[in-house]
């Protein structure tokens, strides 16, 4: 099994030194669990090269009443080093420890060139793709009480019909490998009322955009109480040939491989017998299944 979305930092905590130690604790934790593979995924928006290049993107997207929060999140975030992370995750992959240098992308509206000329340069083995904002409104921040505010004055139709343009628009930008929980907007428990053509949407944009597809536990830690992706929409991810990784999506070391045994059994009825791994952004094979540790 793989767990290919990490992060160092909980989103409450402002980003501090990455350390070797932190990346090898999470090796211990996943391999106790059977894991054979970690990415280490930081969302690129902890870091002051991102702030330098797309701070201020969200000056002209739609949200005049959200936007200082936007601005706001972005202060508290965008703290780290991106050169200091990837010489630390490279410098575990040189000691031998079973990880990927990855990273978290989000998706930036008219700004996905200037995210793929910052991460031209750096080594990474596998980017997520994700979508996280519609306009200035950070939809899965649910503790804040504006987030959610508008989660009761919003047609939730309306709401997975832009999510879900999004999700096409960065999976046609070429900018990533994997499309991280792929249907996120279902976070706060809130469905469409019919949602089969917003999954065959999902389904198809990972597909044409050469993408693959996150399994992850993390739904289940959330209000929605269910895996990323809802198991209609795996059933056509599968369908399509779309290939699968496994993810924690942790924030920390408690939840570094996260029910991984649940996930390999939600994959093996579904029929999936392997998933994608990353080396340089080239995909390979591995099979499903935990190790024993």
């Amino acid at each position: 099994m793989l767990d290919y979305h990490l992060h160092l930092w909980p989103h409450t905590q402002r980003a501090t030194e990455a350390t070797l130690d932190q990346v090898a604790a999470y090796c211990e934790r996943a391999a106790a669990a059977g894991v054979t593979e970690l990415a280490v995924t930081e969302h690129l928006f902890r870091f002051t090269q991102a702030r330098d290049r797309l701070g201020g993107f969200f000056d002209d997207l739609p949200g005049d009443a959200l936007r200082p929060g936007m601005v706001a999140y972005w202060d508290h975030h965008a703290q780290a080093d991106l050169d200091a992370y990837v010489e630390v995750v490279e410098a575990a992959k040189a000691e031998g420890l079973p990880v990927v240098l990855g990273l978290e992308v989000d998706y930036y509206p008219g700004h996905m060139d200037d995210v793929v000329g910052l991460l031209a340069g750096y080594p990474f083995d596998v980017l997520l793709g994700s979508v996280h904002w519609l306009g200035t409104w950070c939809f899965d921040v649910l503790e804040d009480p504006a987030v959610l505010a508008e989660w009761e004055v919003r047609q939730v139709d309306a709401v997975w019909d832009e999510y879900v343009r999004a999700v096409e628009e960065l999976s046609a930008s070429g900018a990533c490998d994997v499309l991280a929980h792929p249907d996120l907007v279902k976070v706060a428990g809130r469905r469409p009322r019919v949602p089969d053509e917003l999954y065959d949407r999902i389904a198809e944009a990972a597909a044409t955009g050469g993408l693959a597809a996150e399994v992850s536990s993390a739904g289940w830690r959330k209000l929605v109480k269910e895996e990323y992706p809802a198991p209609p929409l795996l059933e056509r991810l599968v369908a399509r040939g779309v290939p699968l990784t496994t993810a924690s999506d942790a924030h920390g070391l408690v939840d570094v491989a996260d029910r991984i045994g649940d996930l390999e059994a939600v994959l093996a009825a579904a029929g999936v017998t392997e998933l994608q791994a990353y080396r340089h952004r080239q995909p390979r094979r591995v099979p499903l299944g935990r190790v024993e540790a």
